[in-house]
């Protein structure tokens, strides 16, 4: 089964589109895990907590979003580390997409592609999806969307972006059209080349929360691409800015929400619970009830 389809069907039978972003830092650790110390012992931590978050989460998402710059930035320890995530979050049954933004051309491109995408016995790290930059051109993205077809995989591609830059160069205009247009129409064309039975492609699109009117424009311009929305919660957006992003029947997109979901021990509305799962626990649910709430994803729940 494609990547598209195997999303979907997940998403029903979870009945959210919410996924849990991975995002393990030091500082905002709980009590009990080791927050300072040598590389070996900090990447630990990371992996222990980051698979305690999986125990909670595995029953209600259908997939989670390591984002790898944390785990890198403890070198070899981190990056084992992350391996180790992302086997466990399989073997629970969840979709592993990674959060890299690789980008590159011909030969450097289809390494990056074989090295993150495909089961465990395809690829080095057995991902089911990856972020890709498409920013050195059309022939940056070739390989990797070939790599999605052999191996059911699939792509999500940077087209807006939630961070305040990113009007910099995705909102210039060219020929009449904004860039982010640009880029948005050729990745619904890769969209095309490579949907499933869902009606959606294994090439998706990364659109930001934090702007929900260019999240509706594109949902009109890319009826065949599953969206990756970033930016609820910690960046400011909520689940009432998302509504554009989700078709009649409640699909179409996944939403991410990381540091307000894993440490939400800190957050004074669960500061009240003793054990920081049940604080994650609580916000997750907390999270797929707004969304099902503020959107056609409330559809989803029989």
């Amino acid at each position: 089964m494609n990547f598209p389809d195997r999303l979907n069907n997940l998403i029903q039978q979870k009945q959210t589109p919410l996924i849990v972003g991975i995002d393990p830092r030091a500082e905002r650790l709980p009590n009990g895990f080791t927050k300072t110390g040598n590389l070996q012992s900090l990447a630990n931590s990371y992996e222990q907590f980051s698979c305690a978050i999986i125990d909670v989460v595995a029953d209600l998402v259908p997939g989670i979003k390591p984002q790898a710059a944390f785990f890198e930035l403890l070198g070899p320890p981190g990056m084992a580390a992350l391996f180790n995530v992302v086997k466990y979050a399989r073997s629970k049954g969840l979709l592993v997409i990674m959060d890299a933004k690789r980008g590159d051309i011909g030969s450097t491109a289809a390494a990056y592609a074989s090295a993150f995408l495909g089961d465990e016995n395809n690829s080095a790290w057995g991902c089911d999806c990856l972020t890709v930059n498409p920013y050195l051109g059309d022939d940056s993205l070739t390989p990797f969307v070939e790599r999605c077809t052999t191996t059911n995989a699939g792509i999500f591609v940077l087209v807006r972006t939630s961070n305040p830059g990113g009007k910099m160069l995705q909102e210039l205009t060219a020929n009449e059209e904004k860039i982010y247009s640009i880029v948005g129409k050729h990745v619904q064309e890769l969209a095309i080349q490579t949907i499933g039975k869902s009606n959606y492609g294994a090439v998706g699109a990364v659109i930001g929360a934090t702007n929900p009117s260019q999240l509706a424009e594109l949902r009109c311009k890319m009826p065949n691409t599953i969206f990756l929305v970033p930016g609820i919660g910690a960046q400011g957006a909520t689940p009432a800015d998302i509504g554009g992003a989700f078709d009649s029947s409640g699909l179409g997109a996944v939403i991410n929400s990381s540091r307000a979901i894993i440490f939400a021990y800190e957050n004074e509305r669960y500061s009240a619970m003793t054990d920081w799962q049940h604080a994650v626990e609580a916000a997750t649910k907390d999270t797929i009830q707004a969304i099902a709430a503020e959107t056609s994803a409330g559809k989803l729940v029989r």
